[in-house]
């Protein structure tokens, strides 16, 4: 059952405001992460440390709930493996920044290559230069990480999350003032 957005009914109204609010919200907090990387890259290592934390606790729990069956210690490891990164993290936050930051560039660079050999397994293909040029960008991109790294590590990460915060939050307005404008003009003006 799908709903007509061309109803304009007040709970229609009512979820396009608040996603149009929200997105509004969004841009703001990616503009304060982009404004203030160091901040935003120790907020984005912390909350990765908490989540790792809370992941590990719940393998940890998960290990002791099923030691009866197989693999018992392989779990219990891997709870501790997860927790114990995250306490790392969450203890030395600056070392953790640059760990993370490595990783990315890391990451970027295998992604990077596995583009580009499969750009050229493809290449004969229509459009197959389009996976190729994502190969050399994503490459690029892993390289300067590399190259740059441990003076980006402070900011990059913080400005990359921003970035993306504030990209979501200019589609969710689009989306939102698409959706608004979709609604006939006679529900426009009653809601209004």
């Amino acid at each position: 059952m799908t709903t007509d957005i061309s109803t304009g009914s007040p709970e229609t109204n009512k979820s396009i405001n608040g996603s149009l609010w929200i997105g509004i919200l969004l841009i703001v907090l990616g503009i304060v992460a982009i404004a203030l990387p160091a901040f935003s890259t120790i907020f984005a290592e912390t909350w990765i440390a908490g989540i790792l934390i809370a992941a590990g606790s719940a393998k940890l729990v998960y290990a002791f709930q099923t030691r009866a069956e197989e693999g018992f210690i392989w779990k219990l490891l891997l709870g501790i493996l997860y927790a114990a990164t995250g306490v790392m993290l969450l203890v030395d936050p600056l070392k953790g920044a640059l760990t993370l930051t490595l990783l990315l560039g890391t990451f970027l660079l295998t992604e990077g290559v596995f583009e580009l050999l499969l750009a050229f397994r493809l290449r004969g293909q229509p459009n197959w230069t389009s996976a190729l040029v994502n190969g050399i960008i994503t490459l690029v991109l892993g390289g300067m990480i590399w190259f740059q790294w441990p003076f980006n590590a402070p900011w990059l990460i913080g400005t990359l999350v921003g970035v993306s915060v504030l990209f979501t939050g200019i589609s969710r307005v689009m989306l939102s003032l698409n959706a608004r404008s979709a609604l006939n003009p006679s529900d426009r003006a009653a809601s209004a």
